[in-house]
């Protein structure tokens, strides 16, 4: 593992000491040394898979990456050259930072500025935004930035994650290569950027929303145990509207090379195992409150967490002269006239619903004429994020619709609409928010939208702004939302009047309730909206992330670590570090070395792909395991759920092969042998019971089978939807455990199957009844090989493993407990696949067949 970060070769690059302190540390220098910083994707092997690393895991220091950074940048008046930089306070990632609190954590930035920086002043740039706001600025050439943010994140990741498909060339956004090669080149410029200022062995790494999507699998890449945490801002669509996206795989690999993955709500989190699940064949399960998912050995943890506002901030601009101002202004201009402020503030964008809000009023107006003169809608339009025809479209209809309400309902001295389509200052907002009675959030679609949180918070106010009102400050405060179902904070506002957007007279019902609603009930409503979020605030949701990101990562060091695949395919596979690949050459020279060999192989699988339609062997198979049992130092066993009648009939070649079959339920050592139970003969009668219940759920579940064995059943939903399935799988369980309560048999579930069968029936068995036989005839093996691919076979591997310090396996023996693929296990070694486990017994099968010519 790379022990040092590149920052630190910057130091002794540049004349100066390492510096490895904790918090306080003095930053490095950004340097721009050209091919100094190696692509990410040139080396396969340049992958970092050390041994484990005596470094500390204490959190340290933080890297939080997002597009932009919360800096704001000017060019000095007096002087063609130079830059003033300032904070952005209103950038969520400062407010970040400020709840994380100064005292704990160290925090760089990584990110883009909204200036055009020209490269004769980047370095100076760099320097200045390191030293000063310990900022890594990102610079990209003004034609790839905008093939990268308003080509594929505007133009196609963003519509399509807000449930926009382009089904017509008109409505633009379909899917373009070369956007979609900018995107990665930009996310790799990022991995670059980070590289030069990352410790990967202390520093946590937190990416920000879908424009960095990419970027975990190149820092993956270089270090296989970063602590990586994504969050995603922005909502995660259906895996119907997902799938359509050509590189949906790429994105989700990529996404999955992060430790802990964040998403405001369930629904988007829902969404996003749903696809995990349907196009890669991923499940996931809840441990102690904690969703996980498996992959290659490493578990990614999922968090669901709405972010909040930072509360400080907001009271600090409550409380500012400039606020009382403007609502004393506010308050002369909408409540001395005996008028209603309702308020809507929205990017003018085509997901807020900006139109649709003013239709609701609109039909508020002609349902509730005694409003008319009484209520003014007050909509707040921020200017947009992007760029394109649609803005154009929604700014056009948003004005025209406007004219029309006020021409048709506008008196002299009123507007019953109010439209201020030029950007505000914070404080200007903030004071709209006290004096508004309403607040509406008509989004159609929206990640998560703070602006309810905040309108809570200004409600709340603080005693001059009561005294700029004329209210009692011992009276109760209250508040009203309306605010759509569509939206990432909704569920966290339970008190609030929820609509469907697109349902205008239901919006204009709501209108109407909350201008109606008792002052009781509104008080109560505000009293448990402002109790969550002024507890809910930025630094909580910071807080919960980064502790959750530490828990996910501890146990980076216990495990060994792999690098597989190339570019966006690659993932890091985290094994035991007593976990290894079988060496064929080293299996080799220990059977030709021993003399008395157990041999114990599952079928399905390990000698053939699960994926194949034809099950039976094929003649290579054959020929192998006959090579094998004609060695008359072996004793070779095929274990398998299979039925005795298939087995028999597909093996019938073998002669002198050992069949375990319906998981060791049945046993005969050769062809010549009559079949034995290794359980005690079992009552079938359950099956009257089982089957009915099964029957039911194959009516109900299209693609899935029962296969009616002579001591079990199975029921299996391999080629049924993967959500229902699993669904209909879990129901099954319960279902069958239940009604067998008092049968002598087991219920048991695996990837895509559900099977009952008799108490004490396992694979294990099987290895224990050929380790015990061997021991009766004076046989003590030298060599046990034990290979197998699923669930059932760790039993076998277990009663392997745990006899070797027993009387059943000769002292010394070589003992060779396999699993095909690099996954979690009770084997010690593994195989890739089924073709290299079949590489492996022909190089054994080879070796017998000249001891016999011998």
């Amino acid at each position: 593992m790379v022990s040092k970060s590149y920052s630190n070769l910057l130091e002794l690059a540049s004349g100066e000491s390492p510096t490895f302190g904790r918090i306080g540390r003095r930053m490095p220098r950004i340097m721009t040394v050209a091919g100094l910083i190696s692509d990410v994707d040139d080396d396969k092997s340049e992958s970092v898979c050390s041994e484990v690393s005596s470094s500390s895991v204490h959190r340290d220091r933080i890297i939080i990456v997002a597009n932009q950074l919360p800096i704001r940048a000017q060019r000095k008046e007096d002087s063609s050259k130079g830059w003033i930089f300032s904070w952005d306070e209103n950038s969520l990632l400062l407010q970040l930072k400020d709840g994380l609190g100064d005292d704990e954590i160290e925090v760089i930035y990584v990110g883009c500025l909204k200036e055009e920086i020209h490269p004769n002043e980047q370095d100076e740039v760099s320097q200045i935004l390191l030293e000063t706001f310990k900022c890594v600025p990102t610079f990209l050439p003004p034609e790839l930035f905008s093939r990268y943010y308003h080509g594929f994140c505007k133009q196609q990741l963003w519509p399509l994650f807000h449930y926009m498909l382009p089904l017509s060339p008109d409505l633009g956004g379909r899917f373009n290569r070369s956007l979609w090669q900018a995107y990665v080149s930009v996310n790799k410029i990022f991995a670059d950027r980070i590289m030069e200022v990352i410790n990967p062995e202390d520093d946590f790494v937190w990416i920000h929303d879908y424009h960095l999507m990419v970027l975990p699998t190149f820092l993956r890449k270089r270090f296989n145990r970063v602590k990586l945490g994504f969050f995603l801002h922005s909502p995660f669509p259906s895996s119907e509207i997902y799938k359509t996206l050509p590189i949906r795989e790429e994105i989700l690999r990529a996404l999955l090379n992060s430790d802990l993955i964040g998403f405001h709500t369930f629904d988007y989190a829902r969404h996003f195992l749903s696809c995990c699940s349907r196009m890669l064949g991923l499940t996931y399960e809840s441990k102690r409150g904690y969703i996980g998912l498996e992959y290659y050995g490493r578990t990614v943890s999922i968090k669901i967490l709405p972010v909040g506002i930072h509360m400080g901030q907001l009271q600090s601009v409550l409380s500012l002269p400039e606020t009382e101002a403007k609502v004393a202004e506010l308050k002369t201009q909408f409540c001395a006239r005996g008028r209603t402020m309702l308020l809507g503030v929205d990017d003018m964008d085509i997901f807020k619903g900006i139109s649709l809000k003013l239709l609701a009023m609109e039909q508020l107006l002609i349902q509730h004429p005694e409003w008319q003169g009484k209520v003014v809608l007050v909509q707040i339009a921020n200017p947009a994020r992007g760029r394109g025809k649609d803005v154009k479209e929604v700014q056009a209809e948003t004005s025209s619709t406007v004219k029309r309400i006020n021409e048709t309902f506008g008196k002299p001295g009123y507007n019953p609409v109010v439209l201020i389509d030029e950007p505000l200052k914070f404080y200007e907002r903030i004071a709209y928010y006290v004096v508004a009675e309403c607040c509406l959030v008509t989004a159609v679609r929206d990640g998560m939208n703070l602006i309810p949180y905040e309108y809570i918070i200004s409600r709340q106010g603080n005693e001059k702004l009561d005294k700029v009102l004329g209210l009692d400050s011992s009276v109760p405060k209250k508040s009203m939302l309306v605010v759509s179902e569509f939206i990432g904070c909704s569920p966290s506002l339970s008190g609030a009047i929820r609509v469907n957007p697109w349902n205008i007279d239901a919006v204009a019902d709501a209108m109407d309730c909350s201008l109606e609603m008792a002052e009781p009930e509104k008080q109560l409503r505000h009293e448990k909206h402002y109790k969550y979020v002024s507890t809910h605030d930025v630094g909580y949701w910071a807080r919960s992330f980064l502790q959750d990101l530490e828990r996910t990562c501890k146990g980076h060091l216990r495990q060994r670590c792999w690098g597989i695949g190339f570019g966006l395919s690659f993932r890091v596979v985290a094994l035991d570090p007593n976990f290894k690949k079988l060496s064929v050459e080293y299996i080799v020279s220990a059977y030709k070395r021993t003399t008395t060999r157990a041999i114990l192989l599952d079928y399905d699988g390990t000698l053939k792909p699960q994926a194949s339609i034809d099950k039976s062997p094929n003649s290579k198979s054959i020929e192998i395991l006959n090579s094998l049992c004609r060695d008359k130092n072996n004793m070779v066993l095929i274990v398998s759920a299979k039925s005795r009648k298939t087995l028999a009939e597909w093996f019938s070649p073998c002669e002198k092969l050992g069949i375990a079959a319906e998981h060791g339920y049945f046993l005969r050592s050769k062809q010549d042998t009559e079949w034995e139970t290794l359980v005690p003969v079992a009552d079938s009668s359950w099956k009257q019971i089982a089957e009915p219940v099964m029957k039911l759920y194959t009516e109900t579940t299209d693609g899935s089978t029962i296969e009616d064995k002579e001591t079990s059943l199975l029921w299996c939903y391999e080629d049924a939807d993967p959500d229902f399935g699993s669904c209909q799988a879990k129901e099954l369980m319960d279902h069958l455990e239940s009604v067998l309560a008092n049968e002598p048999v087991t219920v048991k579930s695996g990837q895509t199957f559900v099977e009952v069968k008799p108490q004490g029936v396992s694979k294990g068995l099987v290895a224990k009844r050929l380790l015990s036989t061997m021991q009766e005839r004076g046989m003590l093996p030298d060599f046990v090989l034990c290979i197998g691919d699923d669930r059932s076979d760790e039993d076998m591997f277990e009663v392997i493993t745990s006899s070797m310090e027993g009387p059943s396996i000769a002292p010394r023996a070589e003992v060779f407990a396999c699993t095909v693929c690099r996954k979690p296990s009770k084997a010690k070694y593994y195989l890739d696949d089924t073709a290299e486990i079949v590489r492996m017994l022909q190089g054994l099968a080879s070796v017998s067949e000249q001891s016999i010519l011998l």
